[in-house]
């Protein structure tokens, strides 16, 4: 028996934005704030990720049902839901730990992103080279709980309506057949 659900691991970020974007979407079924793609020992707290000195990204884990929506889905919300030219930074967010990253679970992944990085280049849709990281997945750490379905537990917090919620609304025009609402 195939497995239900498949597994997608992106770094855009902060990851209250990222996560707010692909909760959202038809067929994802999961979505988990953590912490990626970094070399140090141990899970990470946030203080020490945002101290920049783990080598970690702030990362969503998303959990999708491939019957429903695809990887190569995802791919297009997530290079659309960030600037994937601007090298550890996303708006005021600086550091490593905000920079674009896929890490991806297989060989497939790998080259459907690939792929797709190579698509957006030769049609010149950004301005600037892609500067998004291609990693293999290692581990992943969740983020404290107090990051879990932020969004959806701060809808009124000004971060969430001048940040999160215009991000939305782009987002379920260019997408708005992968939005579940």
């Amino acid at each position: 028996m195939a497995e239900k659900t498949k597994t997608a691991v992106f770094a855009g970020g902060c990851f209250w934005c990222t996560e707010a974007v692909f909760e959202q979407l038809k067929g994802v079924t999961k979505v988990t704030s953590g912490y990626a793609g970094g070399s140090s020992a141990g899970a990470p707290t946030y203080a020490q990720v945002s101290a920049g000195t783990t080598g970690h990204a702030e990362v969503i884990k998303v959990e999708y049902d491939p019957e429903v929506i695809s990887f190569e889905k995802l791919l297009e919300v997530f290079f659309s839901s960030h600037d994937p030219t601007t090298m550890d930074r996303q708006g005021a967010d600086v550091g490593e730990q905000y920079r674009s990253m896929i890490l991806y679970m297989d060989d497939g992944q790998k080259a459907a992103a690939e792929k797709y990085i190579k698509e957006l280049s030769d049609a010149k849709v950004y301005e600037n080279p892609i500067v998004t990281e291609l990693k293999p997945f290692d581990k992943f750490y969740p983020a404290e709980d107090y990051h879990q379905d932020y969004y959806e537990h701060n809808k009124n917090k000004p971060y969430c309506q001048l940040v999160i919620n215009p991000k939305l609304d782009k987002l379920k025009k260019q997408h708005s057949d992968l939005f579940k609402k």
